[in-house]
């Protein structure tokens, strides 16, 4: 599908922020639902970060079906077609009762340098799936396979997945704590304020372990933010 590809230093910079921290980001500049939640990773510790590549299930209707899921159908074509350094970001509308993918077409999302998979529904092939080593977010497991609940409809459309509107291109951060949705408009943005963020955070992590209390230290009052302001400058002087 081939959207706009991250630049290196943008991919790094997602790579270092958490999910908490860019989704709190996007909360403080007027985006409040940019999650997609009911997920879990494949991969304890695994991140993901890609531009989205979009796939759309609609609910099973053996009629549609015998025209739409047959064939090179709209699923063989999402991953037939995505682009390196992107995520395949499939809508089943939060129904787990059956795959939306297996090993087969992890390996192909995977030859094809995807960044990753997120799908609200389920997968079958859960191990052989993981063997392959893409980062996967999903519902969890399921034997079913596709017609069971799904009739695949279209590609590379505006989709919601897990509660969260997404458009292709849009970028998608995965960690522990689940994925997040960022307009690419304001990936570098939140990016770097997230960075920032973890650095207060950590700085302050530091005066609770030795003892501080948390009155004014966090989040940081007017004498803690002065303290840390001169550290950081500190640390930002050229030796």
């Amino acid at each position: 599908m081939c959207t706009e590809p991250l630049s290196p230093t943008l991919r790094a910079k997602l790579e270092a922020a958490p999910t908490a921290g860019l989704s709190a980001q996007l909360r403080k500049r007027g985006l409040t639902r940019t999650t997609i939640d009911g997920l879990v990773p494949m991969h304890p510790g695994a991140k993901l970060v890609g531009t989205a590549a979009t796939l759309r299930f609609i609910p099973l209707r053996e009629d549609l079906f015998a025209l739409h899921g047959t064939g090179h159908n709209a699923q063989k074509r999402a991953f037939d077609e995505v682009g390196e350094g992107e995520v395949i970001v499939i809508e089943a509308r939060g129904e787990a009762g059956s795959a939306t993918l297996g090993d087969i077409l992890a390996l192909r999302a995977h030859a094809r340098g995807a960044a990753g998979i997120v799908t609200d529904g389920g997968v079958r092939d859960y191990a052989a799936v993981a063997a392959v080593g893409i980062p996967v977010f999903s519902s969890g497991a399921h034997p079913q396979v596709l017609g069971h609940r799904h009739v695949p409809w279209e590609a590379g459309v505006t989709i919601g997945c897990g509660g969260a509107a997404v458009q292709p291109g849009d970028v998608l951060v995965g960690d522990g704590d689940g994925v997040v949705v960022i307009p690419p408009r304001l990936a570098e943005e939140v990016a770097d304020a997230a960075l920032a963020q973890e650095d207060e955070d950590a700085w302050i992590a530091e005066r609770v372990a030795q003892g501080a209390a948390l009155d004014g230290l966090f989040p940081l009052g007017p004498e803690w933010r002065a303290l840390y302001n001169a550290g950081h400058a500190e640390r930002e002087t050229p030796r």
